[in-house]
Formats: C-alpha cells, sequence, structure tokens
C-alpha cells in the first residue's frame, strides 16, 4: 500500500527524507501524517522518523543549507526547515524507563522497537519517500476497520502515560467506528489504570478534552467516559446524557467544544482544565445566560448572538426538546438592537446617580417594548 497527496510529494517534504536517505540513513514520515492520508483526511504536521541521531540530523541539514532548530532534543526531535516549512525529524527510540508522565528513552536503530513505543496502531504507521507503507504493528488492518488499539499490551501503553487514556477516547471520537464500539481490551485497561490520572497535570488534560470535544460527534465516547468513571475523574458533576441530543441540535452551526463542555454541566471546568481567560469569561457569559429567566433576544443584546444561541442549543438538549419557535430570529434582532438613547439626552435634568439610575430605568423600558420604543418616545 502506498500513500499520496500534495502534502507528501511537495519538494520540501521529498528533500528533507532525501536528505536522510541520500547521506545512508533510514527516514519515513510517520504518524498521523501517514494516518490521515489513509483516510482521505487533512493533513497538517509533517514528522519523520529516522535512524539518524539528533546531530547527525543538524550537520546533514546544515551542510544542504537548511536551518536545524533543536526543539525537543532531549527527546531527540529536531526540526528541519525547509522551504520555509517546518518538519520534526526524531530519532527512531526505545523506552528505558517511564513513569507514567514522562519517558526516559535511548536511541535505536530499528523501526520495531520504534513503532513498538507508540501509543495506537494506527499511529504506528510510517511511510518511506516513494510512499510505500511500513506496517510494524498491524496498523493497516486497524486503521481499515475504524478500531483505535494500544500498540502491544493496553496496561503496559497506559502505564507509561496516563495521558493516553485519554487519549484513547479521543481518538475514537474523531477515527473510530461508532457501530462497532470502543476496542474491549483497550477501554477496560483504561477504566482499570484510571487512578493513574491523578498525576497529570491540568494543563495537558484540558488539551486533550478541548480535542476530544471537538471532533465531530464526541458524546458516544464521551458516554464511555462516564461509564467507566473517568469522566468524573476528570469533571466532577459531569453528565454526558444531554451530549448527544446537542449534536443533534447543533447543525448549521459549527461544532463547538466550549459548548460542549457545558452542556455536561461539571462543576469548576474553568480551574480543572486550566481554562485561559477568555474561554473562562464565556464560560461565564453562558453560566449567566443559563442560570436566567431572559428571552434570547435579551440574551443577544445584553452578551452577544454566540452566547445567545448557545444558551438556547444547550438548554433545549438539557430539557431534551427542540428549540422554541422564532428563535434565531429573536437572537438576530437582540443582537442587532442599538438602545437609541445616551446619557446626554437626559442631562441636565439628571446627573450623578440618578442620570445612570434613569438610563438604566428606560433601557429596560425599551428592551420591554421588544427593543421597538424610539429616541422620542423614550424622551416623552
Amino acid at each position: 500500500m502506498r500513500i499520496s497527496g500534495d502534502w507528501f510529494e511537495a519538494a520540501h517534504v521529498q528533500r528533507v527524507l532525501a536528505l536522510l536517505s541520500d547521506a545512508g540513513h533510514q527516514a519515513y514520515v510517520v504518524g498521523g501524517c501517514v494516518r490521515n492520508a489513509l483516510l482521505s483526511q487533512p493533513v497538517a504536521d509533517i514528522d519523520i522518523s529516522t535512524d539518524a541521531v539528533p546531530e547527525r540530523v543538524v550537520d546533514l541539514a546544515r551542510a544542504a543549507g537548511l536551518k536545524a532548530v533543536p526543539t525537543g532534543i532531549e527527546h531527540g526531535t529536531i526540526t528541519v526547515v525547509a522551504d520555509g516549512v517546518g518538519h520534526e525529524v526524531t530519532t527512531f527510540r526505545r523506552d528505558v524507563e517511564t513513569d507514567g508522565r514522562r519517558a526516559v528513552v535511548a536511541y535505536s536503530t530499528r523501526i520495531e522497537e520504534d513503532a513498538a513505543r507508540r501509543d495506537f496502531t494506527m499511529n504506528a504507521l510510517y511511510a518511506d519517500a516513494s510512499g510505500r507503507v511500513i506496517d510494524p504493528m498491524g496498523g493497516l488492518e486497524d486503521l481499515k476497520a475504524r478500531r483505535v488499539r494500544f500498540v502491544g499490551d493496553a496496561d503496559q501503553r497506559i502505564r507509561e502515560d496516563y495521558l493516553r487514556i485519554l487519549r484513547f477516547f479521543r481518538f475514537h471520537a474523531w477515527y473510530g467506528d461508532a457501530d462497532e464500539g470502543l476496542d474491549p481490551a483497550g477501554y477496560a485497561a483504561c477504566a482499570a489504570n484510571a487512578a493513574g490520572m491523578e498525576a497529570l497535570s491540568r494543563e495537558r488534560i484540558g488539551h486533550e478534552m478541548r480535542r476530544l470535544l471537538a471532533a465531530p460527534d464526541p458524546s458516544q465516547a464521551v458516554a464511555a467516559m462516564q461509564a467507566a468513571g473517568i469522566l468524573a475523574l476528570v469533571l466532577p458533576g459531569a453528565d454526558a446524557r444531554a451530549l448527544a441530543p446537542l449534536v443533534h441540535l447543533e447543525p448549521p452551526y459549527a461544532p463547538d467544544w466550549l459548548r460542549r463542555l457545558m452542556v455536561l454541566g461539571a462543576a469548576g471546568p474553568e480551574e480543572r482544565l486550566r481554562l485561559s481567560r477568555a474561554e473562562a469569561r464565556r464560560i461565564e457569559l453562558l453560566r449567566s445566560a443559563l442560570s436566567g429567566a431572559e428571552p434570547p433576544a435579551v440574551t443577544a443584546y445584553r452578551s452577544g448572538a454566540e452566547i445567545a444561541r448557545d444558551a438556547v442549543l444547550i438548554t433545549s438538549a438539557s430539557l431534551g426538546q427542540p428549540p422554541p419557535a422564532g428563535w434565531e430570529d429573536a437572537v438576530a434582532k437582540g443582537a442587532g438592537a442599538v438602545f437609541p438613547l445616551r446619557a446626554a439626552d437626559l442631562m441636565p435634568a439628571y446627573s450623578g446617580p440618578d442620570l445612570g439610575a434613569r438610563l438604566r430605568a428606560l433601557e429596560d423600558r425599551w428592551i420591554a417594548s421588544g427593543f421597538e420604543l424610539s429616541r422620542e418616545q423614550l424622551l416623552a
């Protein structure tokens, strides 16, 4: 089997592969780029695996006039920049010691040892410069069946890095067969080792949850996490029951991981997932909209169309019913409404605190009119 695609045939990719192979080294594109090429999905990052040690990669790149950046040299990774594009070139590795969060590795000259330390079989696929796929771990069969399966012993893979538990569910959401369900051995190993996630940083957990909830339909994977007791460890108080209805209601709007996070109803996700200030602010606005009794138009006026729309979708999914008739028109009307008065319109009759109170009272009256009262009517 061979891979193809504009990204693979690009001169910069072939140049880096040739840089290594012409010097007598093994050189393969590996991992997600091979997987996605075989699935006819977009390729973002280009990873290259080789038996050349990092210092050798640097020497070869510089001799060829290419920039070599030691972005992850402690892990054996050099970023080689060709035609303005970065290629992560990593030396074959084998694990020497692991503690569930990080690994001590040694360089290897064997592709089989490098493949054996990867997480899933579909990520242990390599391709040479001609596009020929090398499959040391049976990943092609699993990829064809859309089966996310750990390389080798699932328990061992998880104990090497407990983040692989969340990656198992994330990869199933993106690449798994929903009709077949999760790989039983992998699922059992995740449930049995869930307590090990306590050692993970919240930043790493948050990164994985973002990517999981951004999948086209993460509802099956998240429901499986809840059944295994894993969701409660990551997001105490979360309940996955309304996620599938939300995914069903979302079109034509794009999937949004924060909207989906909010429908889970977790306690304190801002801290649990180490959200950014902007993300925490959006959650605060959504929480306020969901806890209030304001109609969609008013929420859209006060907080914007996005918050109002998400509040409607989340509420409807949680109640298990369709959104109210005409809600999209109401949101558009509220988002586009502009209060016709300014403080100067009430001066000098009002000043100080009285001015602010009067302005707010007139704004409330204008909102209650459905944003219909004119400036003249309000002043009268």
